[in-house]
Order: C-alpha cells, then structure tokens, then sequence
C-alpha cells in the first residue's frame, strides 16, 4: 500500500534513539600508579628522545616525516642527506621541481605521489605562508601528504603541541603494556593523550616508537632486556614462547 504524505509525516516525527556513547574507562589508583612508574622509568632511561629522521629546520622535518610513510627513518635519511644540500627549503625545492625531486627520493616507497605532494605542499607554503612552514595544526594538515599523523609528529618533535602520533610501532607497545585497548589508531591516540600524565606527552611518542623498534619488537619482545617488563602486563606472555 502506497503510503499517504500524513502517514509519512507521522512517520518522520518519530524520534529516532542515538546509540549511547560508552563512558570514558578511567584508571584506577593502581593503574594511575603504574602508569606514572612507566613513564618516569622511560624518561630516567632517555631525558629528550628525538626523532631518529635527519632534520635541521622545520621545512626538512615535515618533508622528511611525509616521506616516511611506509619507509624506514634510515631509508628517508639516505634519500633525504643529499636532498637536503640543494633543497632544504620551499623555495628551493620548488625551483628542483618534480622530476628534479623524483631522482633523490626513487629509493623510497610510493616516491611519485610523494613527490607529487612535497611539490603541492612547497606551493601552498610560498603562496600562503611566505615560505615558512605554518606550525599549527589546522594548517599543516591543510598541506599535501600531511595528514593527523604527521602533524602530530612535527608539532610533538618541535616542542609546539603534546601530540602522540599512532604508527604500528606505538599501536603494538601501547596494548601490550596495556595502556590502551583501541582498535583504530585514532582510538589508541585518544586514549594515550588521557592517560600518560601531561609532563611526559612531548615525549611519549617517541618512547613509545623506539621502544617498540628496538625492544618490544613485532615477532619476538626482547622482554629479557627490557628496562619497563617488570611493569609490563604482557610479559608473562612472551617469556616463555
């Protein structure tokens, strides 16, 4: 039966019921406790960690962090140390060009649509920022190939913003030391920025992502040398596989 405009307007007046948000999961006292150790124990291990990418003003670290996207810091450091003596800034890389730039960075993964977006990105920064990279977050994700990501790891690196960029290193550490149980990268950063206490949020990322590069590896954690297990909940886990 063909339905009358009445029944149809009856029909849109019925109030449609939102799905109820889940409460935010706080920690307990315990767990604020553990969490606090873990992090005093990473800065007593490496006051200022850093970036392993080779950088020396704002315009190489942006480039440099969008051409890391699935690549290895040392393969964009290799790409990136020539690039770097005859275009280290928008000006001069636009004056390289694209195919000028496509032969520096061949060696790296996805290097034409990263050069394709480096070149865009170098416009907008003459155009509309007078050649200086914008350090804020709403403009930098506005540039070609900077997504969340990378912005967060540019404004984190330079001191600018507490940001704690998600990549499968921190993704892996932040759910084996059980600091999060997100299933997205959005949803681990969320949860990160709730609960490492602020006077360490510069500089979790970077723990986070070299710990996982070199200790609480993919395969096999190397939990018999890692500074943090007696405070890992997953390490019972791996010590005996």
């Amino acid at each position: 039966m063909v339905e009358t405009p009445r029944k149809a307007a009856l029909v849109s007046k019925t109030p449609v019921r939102k799905a109820a948000r889940k409460p935010v999961k706080r920690l307990s006292p315990a767990q604020r406790e553990r969490v606090a150790v873990l992090f005093d124990r990473f800065e007593g291990l490496d006051l200022h960690p850093k970036t392993e990418l080779n950088y020396s003003n704002a315009y190489e670290l942006v480039t440099a962090v969008a051409l890391s996207a699935q690549a290895t810091d040392v393969q964009v450091n290799k790409a990136t140390g020539p690039l770097f003596q005859v275009a280290n800034s928008a000006e001069a890389m636009l004056a390289l060009g694209e195919e000028g730039l496509t032969k520096y960075i061949a060696s790296i993964g996805l290097f034409r649509s990263k050069a394709k977006n480096v070149i865009a990105a170098a416009h907008i920064i003459m155009n509309q920022h007078g050649g200086e990279v914008p350090l804020n977050r709403e403009d930098l994700e506005a540039l070609p190939g900077v997504g969340r990501k990378t912005a967060s790891v540019v404004l984190n690196e330079l001191d600018i913003e507490p940001a704690i960029a998600v990549d499968t290193h921190v993704f892996r550490v932040s759910h084996r030391l059980k600091l999060s149980s997100g299933k997205t990268p959005d949803a681990v950063e969320q949860d990160l920025m709730r609960v490492v206490p602020p006077p360490y949020q510069t500089r979790a990322h970077h723990w986070l992502i070299l710990h996982g590069r070199y200790v609480c590896v993919a395969r096999k954690p190397k939990c018999e040398i890692c500074k943090i297990s007696d405070l890992c909940p997953s390490r019972e886990l791996f010590l005996g596989a």
